[in-house]
């Protein structure tokens, strides 16, 4: 079975900085979301791992389209993060078929990513925000990098929608400043430290 797309939602801050000194480049950080029919919807439907496989384009659709958006530059991409929006008439489960599809395409695009996708899965209905968490790509416990994006489409999802999203950003918290293991401190290279 195919996945039924209604649209894709893709948008990108440039922040110059947070009330403190100008930044020495501009940070990037955004979202990509895609709004999909949910064919469980209105069920429980005991067995729903074949969509793991059928969301594997999109997962790859979004990742590229949110990378193009800020820049087109892998390199410059140090930090991510995954969250599902289901509609009414679905399953929080359903949320969680966008672990392999959306995690797994991005570190592949990234290159060297080694730390887990943090993520968020919710239900809720159109217009509900989904704050997606956000941490260092190469080492989850660089603090610098502990972050989130608010993700909103107003007309998703629909009581028989999912709406699957991805974020990225080029580094930190603006004026990040409370400790912790620094990006240039990273050292094991085992995803954490």
């Amino acid at each position: 079975m195919s996945v039924a797309i209604r649209k894709i939602v893709t948008s990108v801050e440039t922040i110059r900085h947070d009330t403190g000194p100008p930044l020495p480049a501009p940070l990037l950080k955004g979202w990509v979301a895609a709004v999909i029919r949910n064919p469980f919807a209105g069920r429980h439907e005991p067995e729903i791992e074949w969509m793991l496989e059928a969301l594997k384009p999109l997962g790859l659709e979004c990742a590229q389209a949110l990378l193009t958006a800020m820049g087109g530059d892998p390199a410059r991409i140090e930090a991510y993060g995954k969250g599902s929006l289901v509609g009414a008439a679905g399953e929080q489960e359903h949320g969680a078929l966008w672990h392999v599809a959306g995690g797994y395409a991005m570190r592949g695009l990234l290159g060297r990513a080694l730390a887990i996708v943090p993520s968020m899965t919710k239900i809720g209905a159109m217009g509900t925000a989904l704050d997606i968490p956000i941490h260092h790509k190469d080492a989850c416990y660089v603090r610098s990098h502990f972050d989130g994006i608010t993700c909103t489409v107003p007309d998703a999802p629909r009581a028989d929608e999912i709406l699957f999203a991805l974020a990225m950003t080029t580094g930190g918290r603006p004026h990040a400043r409370v400790g912790g293991l620094t990006q240039d401190a990273i050292e094991k290279w085992d995803g954490q430290r």
